[in-house]
């Protein structure tokens, strides 16, 4: 059981990260290896924050190595340690961020290699845009795969953006809160500039007069609230249905899917990397593998 500190600590940072809209499975994924950690803390006889350090932070890395896994047999995999050691810059951050002590972390880990289960092919992305209907909902679909595969937004990036954040005349998207809160500008071409300018002035407007409301969110629901990333994953789901796409894709799988095509027309690594917003250019390597295959 927690002490009192680290049990506030632990309640105060899942409400940060759930007022920073991370995706409810990052705050869950986040809370339960803070807890872990915490708890490691509390068994090595440190109560208090302000005892952590770069040795204390070293020694956890190195007990992560032979910690057994909880749910299966053997040890932590190299993913889940990365997974760890990220939650603690995390909650170093909050720390900053609320005024409180906070502690470096200078672990060196591994480039974790992300598993790109999906990538759709240029027929298939052609197909969702034709799947698209010319209802309100049609109109809010294309500007879905305009913002998701066009800009090459994470789920949240998408979910966070304003009205205000789509600069039409600069053809820019500009995101706010991206990972790392790194800010950027990325580019529209003309067809991804036509598709959310016409969701903005025709869709949007109306899905707004239904309640009378002015809501900031550029991706608003029939309620005229800010829609959930859930919602525009079941309507992305339905486009691949209607457009015959056999495979389980969600938001991420159009981020996926356009690194890859870039890379395959011919666009350099450092410029993909910088169009998706990667802190480092190893995170944009795991999709040369795949620009070297024919979709």
């Amino acid at each position: 059981m927690l002490n009192p500190e680290y049990n506030f600590l632990l309640q105060s940072f899942e409400n940060w990260l759930k007022t920073l809209e991370y995706a409810q499975s990052t705050v869950y994924g986040s809370v339960r290896y803070l807890e872990d950690f915490l708890v490691y803390l509390q068994q090595n006889n440190i109560q208090e924050i302000e005892q952590i350090d770069k040795q204390v932070i070293k020694n956890y890395h190195e007990y992560l190595q032979t910690r057994k896994n909880k749910r299966q047999q053997g040890s932590l995999s190299q993913s889940s340690i990365i997974s760890n050691i990220n939650v603690l810059r995390r909650f170093s951050r909050y720390l900053q961020a609320t005024g409180r002590p906070y502690f470096e972390v200078d672990i060196k880990t591994s480039v974790e290699k992300e598993e790109i289960r999906t990538i759709l092919t240029k027929e298939e992305i052609k197909a969702l845009y034709k799947a698209c209907g010319n209802d309100i909902l049609g109109i809010r679909d294309r500007a879905m795969l305009a913002i998701y595969y066009g800009c090459g937004l994470r789920r949240n990036e998408g979910i966070s953006l304003d009205a205000k954040d789509v600069l039409l005349k600069e053809k820019l998207v500009y995101v706010q809160k991206g990972k790392g809160y790194k800010e950027r500008y990325v580019p529209m071409s003309e067809t991804v500039k036509d598709d959310i300018e016409n969701y903005l002035y025709v869709a949007r407007e109306k899905l707004q007069s239904i309640k009378g409301a002015k809501q900031e969110a550029l991706f608003i629901s029939m309620k005229a609230s800010r829609i959930h990333g859930n919602s525009l994953i079941i309507r992305l789901q339905k486009l691949a249905e209607t457009a015959q796409i056999n495979k389980t894709i969600g938001l991420h799988t159009l981020r996926h899917s356009i690194a890859t095509h870039l890379l395959q027309s011919g666009m350099e690594l450092e410029n993909v990397s910088k169009f998706l917003g990667h802190q480092s250019i190893e995170s944009t390597q795991i999709y040369t593998h795949i620009a070297n295959v024919e979709l």
